[in-house]
């Protein structure tokens, strides 16, 4: 079988990461991730003794585990089989070429019973950015090329978990905006993210600065607040799953129940005179 091509070109990706690390990153969002992870990791009531964090940067997740061993988010994942007993993809899977394959990794890395939980951006981030992009290139370029990430719904989220061999599988999203004064700040923002174009169908030529002047009119055009300033949506999809043990909840075999349906409908239906919620007249 031919393998697709990949999405994601790995070196310009690293190279996009080192400079803003370099630079002083911008952690703003990932810092958010780990908190809600924080509150989820709550609500299980369970201690965790042998966790880890696939991240591109470790300092953001530090704090929420300070026991966790750091992965860096490569392809391949540097997890021991049946290592961990929690497993937490950090706000790197949209950049992956096989999503799927991460998630294998990260769940052949969980003990039974081990919990993934896993952040990423989902497809209705940039959304505005998107736009005013696709609308300049057109008008100054006479067509379009591939400049942001196309990411996932949630929708097909959960099959991907499923697929990956985790059990109980739960996809949820949070979206919210966050506010710039410009789209030349916002584009800033995303470099020192390390989350600027690393498409490996990118052009690889340097856009006219005149594209990036009318993408900002019309994003100010379009897009400006009643307080003069720019929303940028942020889509971010939390995802769990199980590794399969044989403590957990198992749905029932097919021809196992121990009534027909016609019978329990019976049963339940309240007959001339009566009420099915144990009350009199």
């Amino acid at each position: 079988m031919t393998r697709p091509p990949d999405l994601t070109d790995r070196q310009a990706l690293a190279l996009h990461r080192a400079r803003a690390l370099k630079a002083g990153p911008a952690l703003f969002l990932h810092e958010a991730a780990a908190d809600e992870i924080k509150e989820r990791l709550i609500e299980v009531n369970r201690t965790f003794t042998a966790p880890a964090v696939v991240t591109p940067f470790a300092e953001a997740w530090q704090g929420l585990l300070p026991e966790a061993r750091m992965v860096p988010a490569e392809e391949t994942l540097e997890l021991a089989p049946g290592a961990h007993d929690l497993v937490i993809h950090a706000l790197a899977l949209h950049w992956a070429n096989d999503p799927v394959g991460q998630l294998i990794q990260c769940r052949r890395a969980l003990k039974p019973d081990g919990l993934f939980l896993g952040v990423m951006f989902g497809g209705r981030s940039l959304q505005e950015l998107r736009a005013v992009l696709a609308e300049a290139e057109a008008a100054t370029l006479g067509g379009l090329s591939p400049r942001v990430l196309p990411m996932a719904e949630i929708r097909d989220l959960g099959a991907l978990l499923q697929r990956a061999g985790l059990a109980l599988p739960v996809a949820d999203c949070a979206e919210f905006s966050v506010t710039y004064q410009s789209a030349y700040h916002l584009m800033r923002d995303l470099r020192a993210m390390g989350e600027t174009n690393a498409l490996a169908a990118r052009h690889r030529r340097t856009a006219p600065r005149r594209l990036f002047s009318e993408a900002a009119r019309r994003y100010a055009e379009f897009h400006t607040m009643p307080d003069g300033r720019i929303p940028a949506t942020v889509e971010m999809i939390y995802l769990t799953g199980w590794a399969p043990a044989e403590t957990q909840p198992q749905a029932l075999k097919p021809g196992s129940a121990r009534m027909r349906l016609a019978d329990a409908l019976n049963r339940a239906a309240p007959q001339p005179g009566e009420r099915n919620d144990g009350g009199s007249d």
